[in-house]
């Protein structure tokens, strides 16, 4: 199998996930956000590659969005665990949410694709800001928790994460529906 640019770069996202788990878990808190921000980039730079190449594959399109899943997952359960010292928790409410959307949405796609016959389901462009705004959020939360300073706009960020969460969800909602009376 010949792994495109854009491939290694998503799978260079999924090594880095335990070795972000592993840096916040043990407190290091600025080598844990950079490897998040690494992390994130190869997000933004791997779509990029691929359509500016003309190298999207198969393989891609399904790694991608499963390196996003554990990246993102990987990042909110971190955040919200109250043992490892963190001044910025996320709260439990919140991570539950984004990881039920998450979990509704693969299983919405499996069902559908099973019942119906296979579908393809193009990302949204909710589902891009949802992503892009859940990074963000993580960004803020990291870098405040690396300053070890309580701050509002963690807070800011979650909520704008929560509007997002349920307008992309809304949207994947009205998606099903269309496929249902067609």
């Amino acid at each position: 199998m010949n792994l495109t640019a854009a491939n290694q770069l998503t799978l260079t996202r999924m090594v880095l996930i335990p070795a972000f788990v592993i840096l916040l878990l043990y407190g290091y808190r600025g080598w844990a956000l950079i490897t998040f921000l690494i992390a994130g980039l190869t997000d933004l730079f791997d779509g990029l590659i691929a359509r500016a190449t003309g190298q999207k594959t198969t393989l891609g399109a399904w790694l991608d969005p499963m390196a996003d899943k554990l990246l993102l997952v990987s990042l909110f359960v971190m955040l919200t665990l109250p043992g490892i010292g963190l001044v910025n928790r996320l709260p439990v409410w919140f991570t539950i949410l984004v990881i039920s959307r998450d979990v509704a949405i693969v299983l919405t796609v499996a069902v559908i694709n099973l019942a119906v016959g296979r579908r393809t389901f193009r990302p949204s462009i909710y589902g891009k800001i949802a992503t892009a705004t859940y990074i963000l959020t993580g960004v803020v939360a990291l870098y405040f928790n690396y300053l070890d300073q309580p701050s509002r706009i963690v807070d800011a960020f979650v909520y704008a994460s929560l509007a997002i969460t349920l307008v992309s969800g809304g949207h994947y909602v009205l998606q099903v529906v269309r496929i249902g009376h067609q």
